[in-house]
């Protein structure tokens, strides 16, 4: 995390303060994969996907085109499209509780969901499904502070893979929150980009592409341009979530997705490629009157130190790393 945190105008709060959301994650470490899901009570929701590979469910439903809806739960989780199936399970636990969109005579909980590439780590062939859905939703019955690093979604997260995964470094999932008067917001995400991760207030790099003795860091960027390489579509994806307990509409939201971008691109270079699926979704929980402008700005930093904690939470020795890509 920024050595200079506390110098920010805010005061770091566990993410599971904020009211209205809980936190839940499962994980199979022989498959090095697993899930992320946060349940969700009554809110507006918006979403910014800004890479060209995503693995996403009902994502168009954050749309500010469409009528308001609140969602039930967000997933995220490892396996790539396959993962998907984790929101069965997800949906099975809510509709149980008779919690979802009623229609008629029943309900149907709204779930959506993104997905990261974590198949060339671990073994491929296991993969999030509906069981791990829905063994997500019932850890979430604990209500506690949610784990960073190496679990539920960020299990087989790994950044830097430009020159393939020997040259590639392990990453994660990561939580953080801050509390501003009144307002709290938070951000949940999962660092599994091809690019290069930064400290956002010094410009260090922390976590990328390395050298084939993997004692020095290359620059991905530079790589890429000198050498003109190709990056492989779809095997890479940052997903993240915002929280926040201010209240916002639906078309509010979704600029603050597109503003917690910035949160994204001071972190990782390149971003926002073909290869990856980069997707960050929004939530207004609560009823505090706050300035759409400002909480877009808090929350690009507040996804910034997120990503930070998530590399910080997923150290792996070299032996150990190098044995879950072969």
């Amino acid at each position: 995390m920024a050595n200079n945190t506390q110098s920010l105008n805010w005061k770091v709060i566990p993410i599971s303060a904020i009211e209205g959301v809980r936190f839940g994650q499962v994980q199979r470490m022989d498959g090095m994969t697993g899930v992320s899901v946060a349940l969700l009570e009554k809110n507006n929701a918006g979403v910014d996907i800004s890479g060209g590979g995503p693995a996403s469910r009902e994502a168009h439903l954050l749309s500010p085109l469409t009528d308001d809806k609140s969602m039930n739960a967000v997933v995220f989780s490892g396996g790539s499209a396959y993962g998907l199936a984790a929101s069965d399970g997800v949906m099975r636990y809510l509709e149980e509780r008779h919690v979802g969109y009623a229609v008629g005579k029943v309900v149907v909980p709204l779930v959506v969901q993104s997905c990261i590439f974590d198949l060339n780590i671990g073994h491929a062939k296991i993969r999030p499904d509906a069981d791990m859905g829905y063994a997500a939703c019932v850890a979430a019955e604990q209500a506690a502070e949610p784990l960073s690093g190496s679990v539920g979604a960020g299990t087989g997260a790994t950044v830097g893979k430009l020159c393939g995964m020997p040259q590639s470094q392990k990453a994660g999932v990561g939580y953080f929150a801050v509390e501003v008067g009144d307002l709290q917001i938070g951000a949940m995400v999962v660092v599994n980009a091809v690019g290069d991760v930064f400290d956002y207030q010094t410009g260090k790099k922390v976590a990328g592409v390395v050298t084939p003795d993997r004692r020095n860091f290359l620059p991905t960027d530079d790589l890429m341009i000198q050498a003109q390489q190709a990056l492989t579509n779809g095997a890479n994806t940052t997903l993240a979530a915002i929280f926040t307990n201010a209240k916002f509409s639906a078309p509010e939201m979704n600029r603050i997705s597109v503003m917690a971008r910035t949160g994204l691109a001071r972190s990782v270079r390149p971003v926002n490629t073909m290869a990856d699926g980069d997707a960050i979704y929004t939530f207004s929980l609560g009823e505090v009157v706050a300035d759409v402008n400002m909480v877009g700005a808090l929350a690009a930093n507040v996804l910034s130190e997120a990503i930070l904690k998530a590399l910080a939470h997923s150290t792996i020795s070299e032996t150990d790393y190098l044995q879950l890509i072969e």
